[in-house]
């Protein structure tokens, strides 16, 4: 028997019989995976990096989590930690050595985890975007329900019961625009253009979304992984302007296979100044090796792009991964 959505809303353009999808037509054609595979294996791509063994000793550090005050911290690719109002969000939390099923093959990290679950001194929220492997680690959530089992994740619509095979106790699951209060503090569902798979045979039949955390002083947009799309002025429109953003600036290369999935460093510059310039962490880069560009070309791209678009780079640059900023005066820097 074919599987049915049993979200399935027919006044929802996301919203399939079959699954999700996204608004935007998908830009890639049969065999263009396969095209890709075969070029990069050609070209030796990725290279690896300019600095080579020290690139983690120019872009890594542990994540000190002392003090009190509401901060940010970059956890490398897209894993962020905030602290708002002494709550503790975690937000893509793939903390593994590979982003794959498998713990002898896949994406490897090519440089390390700056925290352990156990570091923390609380958790009470965990954001999901999507279901990869980049994004969703199984080793990672296990650590959390050991560690923390009273946290609460909140993840997209058709994820909810593989968290709850997992252990997770409590686990909320959301369409895009739906939101969840947590007193002071709201979690909002938004849209992004990418999709879903764990299995071959679950493509698309969970949904994937970014998230805008809103509290009395911030108003934070993480993308998640998402192609650049007109669509995503939306999230600017209905829940901006915001004074905190997490943007992608990775895994963009070749531009002809991946612009349906993952924003280069120009369109995250283009999206940063429709969201009003906030202080923002640019992000899924600097961890696993996913497309054609080296490790560390992401900063020098958004660098270059920063300078085309005639902006300076002192609320968008890139950040070491373990690297935190506080966040009582983001409106005023």
């Amino acid at each position: 028997m074919a599987w049915k959505n049993p979200w399935y809303d027919s006044s929802k353009t996301h919203h399939t019989p079959e699954g999700f999808r996204n608004p935007e037509p998908d830009l890639r054609q049969p065999g263009d995976l396969q095209r890709w595979r075969r070029e990069r294996k050609a070209q030796g791509l990725p290279l690896p990096p300019r600095e080579g063994s020290a690139f983690t000793a120019q872009w890594w550090q542990p994540a000190d989590l002392s003090g009190s005050d509401d901060r940010v911290w970059w956890l490398g690719h897209a894993a962020l930690l905030l602290r708002v109002n002494q709550r503790y969000i975690l937000i893509d939390p793939a903390l593994s050595s590979r982003a794959s099923p498998l713990p002898f093959a896949g994406p490897q990290r090519k440089t390390p985890s700056p925290l352990n679950i156990r570091d923390l001194p609380r958790l009470d929220l965990v954001l999901i975007s999507h279901n990869h492997y980049d994004h969703l680690d199984r080793p990672t959530v296990r650590q959390i329900v050991r560690h923390f089992p009273e946290a609460t994740f909140i993840v997209p619509l058709g994820l909810a019961s593989w968290f709850t095979r997992q252990g997770v106790a409590r686990v909320e699951q959301l369409d895009w625009w739906q939101s969840l209060r947590f007193d002071d503090l709201c979690i909002d569902a938004v849209p992004a253009r990418h999709w879903s798979m764990r299995t071959p045979r679950d493509r698309n039949r969970s949904l994937w979304c970014g998230w805008v955390v809103r509290s009395p002083t911030l108003r934070f947009w993480f993308s998640g992984d998402s192609g650049f799309s007109e669509n995503l002025r939306e999230v600017v429109t209905r829940l901006g302007p915001f004074n905190l953003a997490a943007l992608p600036i990775g895994a963009w290369a070749p531009k002809w296979f991946m612009a349906s999935q993952h924003m280069d460093p120009d369109q995250a510059v283009e999206l940063w100044r429709e969201a009003g310039r906030p202080l923002t962490v640019p992000i899924h880069w600097g961890v696993f090796e996913l497309a054609d560009e080296s490790l560390d070309a992401p900063p020098a791209e958004l660098e270059h792009a920063l300078q085309r678009a005639g902006q300076d780079n002192q609320r968008f640059s890139a950040w070491r991964i373990g690297e935190s900023r506080g966040l009582d005066n983001i409106d005023q820097e």
